[in-house]
C-alpha cells in the first residue's frame, strides 16, 4: 500500500503542477486581457471626451449663431415696425389717393384737364429747380408761397 500511496501522492502532485501551471498561465492572459481593456477603455473614454468637447463647442456656435439671428430678427421687426409708421408712408397714400381723384378729374371735367397738366408742368420745373441748386438754398428749406388765400380771400369777396 505503500507504493500505491506514494503513486497516489506523485500523480497527485503533478496534478497539482499541472493544475498550478494551467492557473498562472490563465492568470497571465487574464492579466494581459485586463490591461489590453484597460487601454481601450481609456482610448474610448479619450475619445468620448474628445467628441464631448467637439459637439459642446458645436453646440455653442449654434446657439451663438442663434442669439445673432434672433437679434437680427428682432432689428428687422423694429426696423419695419418703424418704417411703417414713418410719416411719408401716411403721405405716399395720400399722393396715390389725390393722384386718383386728379385722374378722374381729367376725365370727367374736360377745361380741367389743360389747365391742370400746364399747372403741374410748371410745379414739377420749379421743383427741379429747387433740387438741382439753379434756385437759393434757402428756397429748399422754407416752402414757397402758394395762393391758397388769395384764392379763398377772392371768394370771400365775390361772395360778399
Amino acid at each position: 500500500m505503500d507504493i500505491q500511496f506514494q503513486s497516489l501522492l506523485i500523480g497527485l502532485c503533478v496534478g497539482l503542477i499541472v493544475a498550478l501551471i494551467v492557473y498562472i498561465w490563465q492568470a497571465v492572459a487574464r492579466r494581459e486581457e485586463s490591461r489590453k481593456n484597460k487601454e481601450e477603455m481609456n482610448k474610448l473614454k479619450r475619445m468620448l471626451t474628445d467628441r464631448m468637447d467637439i459637439e459642446a463647442e458645436g453646440l455653442n456656435k449654434l446657439k451663438a449663431k442663434y442669439e445673432e439671428v434672433k437679434a437680427q430678427n428682432e432689428n428687422l421687426r423694429i426696423t419695419n415696425a418703424n418704417l411703417m409708421q414713418k410719416p411719408g408712408r401716411n403721405e405716399v397714400q395720400r399722393l396715390h389717393i389725390y393722384q386718383k381723384a386728379v385722374d378722374r378729374l381729367v376725365i370727367n371735367s374736360p377745361g380741367f384737364g389743360a389747365a391742370w397738366q400746364s399747372a403741374l408742368k410748371e410745379s414739377e420745373d420749379e421743383f427741379a429747380q429747387i433740387y438741382n441748386g439753379t434756385q437759393a438754398f434757402w428756397k429748399k428749406v422754407l416752402p414757397g408761397k402758394t395762393n391758397a388765400k388769395l384764392i379763398e380771400s377772392k371768394e370771400e369777396e365775390d361772395d360778399e
